[in-house]
């Protein structure tokens, strides 16, 4: 469960470190998700969830991560932009990384 704080400034065109566990066999280690947040969908409902979209290379890999999950073991707020005129950012799938940076205005 997040907190309160980290859950306000989870927003559209915010830069953020999802720390997720994994479980393999026996073992359990921590792995690391850094991207862009495209979208938060229902509040802070039991349902709520927000999607991070990040780029390798020339491969996106978006994840859905819900807030009430236990799998959620961190979030780090990397840079938030101060104004982002839409919160659902969507069109991001279709553009460049450059290109993104820019019209967020987020310089990490």
């Amino acid at each position: 469960m997040l907190d309160k704080e980290i859950l306000s400034k989870i927003k559209s065109g915010a830069v953020v470190r999802v720390s997720e566990k994994i479980k393999e066999g026996d073992k359990e280690r921590t792995s690391n998700f850094k991207g862009v947040v495209i979208c938060r969908k229902h509040g802070s409902q039991s349902g709520a969830t927000f999607t991070v979209r990040s780029m390798f290379g020339d491969i996106s890999v978006e994840k859905i991560y819900p807030i009430n999950s236990p799998i959620i073991s961190k979030v780090e707020i990397i840079s938030s932009p101060k104004k982002v005129h839409k919160s659902k950012l969507y069109f991001l799938r279709n553009i460049s990384k450059k290109v993104s940076r820019q019209k967020i205005g987020v310089t990490a």
